[in-house]
C-alpha cells in the first residue's frame, strides 16, 4: 500500500505523486468551451483524523481529509510526480468516475480509460463529458444541488482518488543521474455542527485531454496502491472545526492577483 502524508497544503500519496487543490474563477455555464482557468493559491489540507473530536458521531471514521471551499467557488486539481516514475490515478466524486464520466468503479479500465497517468497529466478541472471538454468542479451547498444542470450527476458530495503504483520492473527503483524532475502543475494560460452541506457542482465547460495512458494499463499494478477521501466544508465550519481562519474570498483574492501584491 501506498502511504498518504498530508501536507499544509498538498497530499502525498506514495513518496512521489502529490495532489494540491487549487481555486480558480468560476467558468460561466455557457455554450462556449473555455481556457482552463490559472490558479489563485492552493487550499489548505488537514486530516480529519486531527480533529476528529469536533466532527459530530463518525465524522473521525470516515478518514481522509478536508478542505475550505466557499459556495460557488470553483477548484481543479493540480499533479505533480516524477516522470522517471509515473502512477495511474483515478478521481472520482459521489460515485461518478471524473476521467471518463461513467459511473466510479475503482479498477481500471481502458475502453473507456476512466484514469490518468501523472505525468503527463498534471491537471483535472472537472468531470469529463465530451471528448476534450470538462465541467469545472464548482462548491454547491445542498440545498442549492438541484439547481446544478448536468447530465453526470447533480451533487457531488465527496471526492475520491485513488493512485496505483508502477509493476516492479517496469520503471527504475531509485532515482536515476540527472533525472528530468516531476514539474508542479503548469496551468493554460499562463467540527461538532459539521455536516454534508458543501458538495461539488458542475459549473462551465472547459477544454481539457484526457492523456491517454502511453504505458498500457498491464503496466499499473491493482495490489499496490493508495487512496484518499477528500470533504468539503464552508468557511463557518472551518473556524469550528479547525479554528483557523479560512482562505479569504476570491474577489480579494483576484484584486490582489490584478495588482500583482502578494
Amino acid at each position: 500500500m501506498l502511504e498518504v502524508e498530508v501536507r499544509p497544503y498538498r497530499v502525498f500519496i506514495g513518496k512521489r505523486f502529490s495532489v494540491s487543490f487549487q481555486r480558480a474563477h468560476r467558468i460561466p455555464q455557457s455554450q462556449q468551451v473555455h481556457t482552463p482557468p490559472t490558479s489563485l493559491g492552493a487550499l489548505p489540507v488537514h486530516r480529519v483524523a486531527d480533529y476528529g473530536d469536533r466532527f459530530p458521531q463518525g465524522g473521525k471514521g470516515r478518514g481522509g481529509v478536508f478542505i475550505p471551499v466557499s459556495p460557488q467557488e470553483a477548484l481543479w486539481l493540480g499533479f505533480s510526480g516524477a516522470d522517471w516514475k509515473p502512477n495511474a490515478v483515478k478521481v472520482g466524486v459521489a460515485g461518478i468516475d471524473a476521467v471518463s464520466g461513467k459511473a466510479w468503479d475503482a479498477r481500471l479500465h481502458v475502453d473507456p480509460q476512466d484514469y490518468l497517468v501523472c505525468p503527463p497529466q498534471l491537471a483535472l478541472d472537472g468531470i469529463h463529458v465530451g471528448e476534450g471538454s470538462v465541467r469545472q468542479f464548482v462548491a454547491t451547498p445542498a440545498e442549492q444541488a438541484s439547481t446544478v444542470e448536468s447530465e453526470v450527476a447533480e451533487h457531488l458530495l465527496v471526492m475520491y482518488l485513488i493512485v496505483y503504483a508502477p509493476k516492479p520492473g517496469r520503471f527504475p527503483e531509485e532515482t536515476p543521474p540527472n533525472p528530468s524532475s516531476g514539474p508542479d502543475v503548469v496551468h493554460l494560460p499562463a467540527n461538532p455542527h459539521f455536516t454534508d452541506s458543501m458538495g461539488l457542482g458542475l459549473g462551465g465547460t472547459i477544454a481539457q485531454q484526457i492523456l491517454p495512458d502511453p504505458y498500457g494499463i498491464d503496466t499499473w499494478d491493482p495490489g499496490n496502491y493508495g487512496n484518499l477521501v477528500v470533504l468539503l466544508v464552508d468557511a463557518e465550519e472551518y473556524r469550528e472545526v479547525t479554528g483557523l481562519e479560512p482562505p479569504p474570498p476570491l474577489d480579494k483574492v483576484q484584486a490582489y492577483t490584478k495588482y500583482r501584491l502578494p
